[in-house]
């Protein structure tokens, strides 16, 4: 890891209707549109599910990162991420986030020390530890067979 502090930087531009052109330096542009419930389209990526994507990606890649310091060998992992958006003291913001995980591990594999791992992951995303949002993990551990 490069020394702290990283800075990063994005672009986003539209015109009065239509879609918004996220870009960053080297990598692909994104379409963005507002969701259903804010009247839009609901057919692009919108701010609220990039906000989810960026929880669940972060989720994944600090499980990585943790389990590769621990030694710890798995076999998939996956996790859908969930977002109760509401209005509190006339604010409109993210109240609570849900990660929904599952971890595909080996036979042999000690479940507590899976689920130890899961739960340090969640601790050390730095999306996660960015928000306000009550964050919930529901993992689940199954062993291949």
């Amino acid at each position: 890891m490069h020394p702290l502090p990283h800075q990063y930087q994005v672009k986003a531009g539209g015109e009065a209707a239509g879609l918004v052109t996220l870009s960053a330096a080297g990598l692909t542009d994104i379409k963005s549109a507002p969701p259903v419930e804010f009247d839009g389209p609901g057919d692009q990526w919108s701010p609220e599910t990039l906000l989810l994507a960026a929880v669940a990606d972060c989720f994944v890649l600090s499980f990585r990162a943790v389990a590769e310091a621990s030694k710890f060998e798995w076999i998939t992992l996956s996790c859908e991420t969930s977002g109760t958006l509401d209005r509190v003291e006339r604010v409109t913001r993210f109240t609570s986030i849900v990660n929904a995980v599952t971890l595909t591990v080996a036979a042999g594999t000690t479940e507590a020390r899976a689920r130890s791992l899961l739960e340090k992951a969640e601790q050390v995303c730095l999306i996660s530890n960015s928000l306000s949002a009550d964050m919930t993990l529901k993992a689940s551990v199954k062993v291949a067979v």
